[in-house]
């Protein structure tokens, strides 16, 4: 089996798995490997199992039960960004290697989401609860313990941020208008983590006005992902706009089968329509 073939099925397999039983880090490998199919996976895996052994033995050298918050964040810190040399890459941000993984773990640098990941992975290693949350413009993690909670920014070497920080962070990103809100602490489920991920190589697709690589992007989303209505519809609108008619009416089709959306069930039939009358 070819790389690109185990690593699709790696993503078809994930999209049948519960929520809760997806390993971030092999399914970020696999998304990583379809753009890099010459890449071998066994190198990546050993790369974070050593992250895992390393942080393991920092813990094993305290009484594991007894570690504190602080302690935690700072075992982290000292694995990743200390003993392994992640951290965010400011200086060429929207480089598209910045969101995949493997070539992540080769340059050390990568995007917000791309490190928490690894942060993420490490963390539930151990046995820590450790969540991606729903802040805009910057993937954010949660860390806890016996109720106390802290947030890491794992693209700033895994700083512990206060509402304070919150609050400008946001305004950088979102605008000088822009207030936090509930939502932006939500915890957001393993495949929106991966949908983030992968969001950003598809949007710089987009701005470059790539439209077939955005259409790769989103294939790879539905096979980790082939429940979620909104890949279907703006599939479904990429293939129109380039022409694939047979294929945005398919898109747009399964999109009509999956959502409960009453408004985008009508403006869609309406479009499949319009699609369909062409196609005669």
């Amino acid at each position: 089996m070819s790389n690109r073939a185990e690593a699709r099925e790696i993503l078809r397999r994930i999209g049948d798995q519960p929520d809760d039983e997806i390993d971030l880090a092999e399914a970020a490998l696999a998304l990583g490997a379809l753009e890099l199919p010459n890449a071998e996976l066994a190198p990546y895996r050993a790369h974070i199992r050593a992250i895992v052994e390393d942080l393991a033995a920092r813990v094993a050298a305290q009484d594991p039960a007894n570690v504190s918050l602080e302690a935690r964040i700072a075992h982290l810190h000292a694995v990743i960004g200390g003993r392994h040399g992640y951290s965010g890459d400011h200086d060429t941000y929207d480089d598209l290697q910045n969101a995949n993984l493997l070539r992540v773990i080769d340059r050390r640098r990568g995007l917000p989401v791309a490190l928490g990941i690894l942060y993420m992975h490490a963390a539930r290693s151990q046995g820590w609860p450790m969540v991606g949350l729903n802040f805009p413009g910057h993937f954010l993690v949660r860390i806890e313990k016996d109720g106390a909670r802290a947030i890491i920014d794992p693209f700033n070497e895994g700083q512990t941020r206060s509402v304070v920080d919150l609050r400008d962070l946001l305004k950088a990103t979102a605008g000088s208008a822009a207030e936090l809100e509930p939502g932006h602490y939500q915890p957001v489920s393993n495949r929106d983590v991966l949908l983030r991920l992968q969001n950003n190589i598809k949007l710089r697709h987009l701005s470059a006005h790539e439209v077939p690589k955005a259409l790769e992007v989103l294939e790879a989303m539905r096979l980790f992902a082939p429940h979620e209505p909104a890949l279907w519809r703006e599939t479904g609108l990429l293939e129109a706009h380039a022409g694939n008619l047979k294929d945005a009416i398919t898109a747009l089709e399964t999109f009509m089968a999956l959502t409960g959306d009453d408004h985008h069930r009508h403006q869609t039939a309406s479009l499949i329509q319009q699609l369909k009358n062409r196609l005669n």
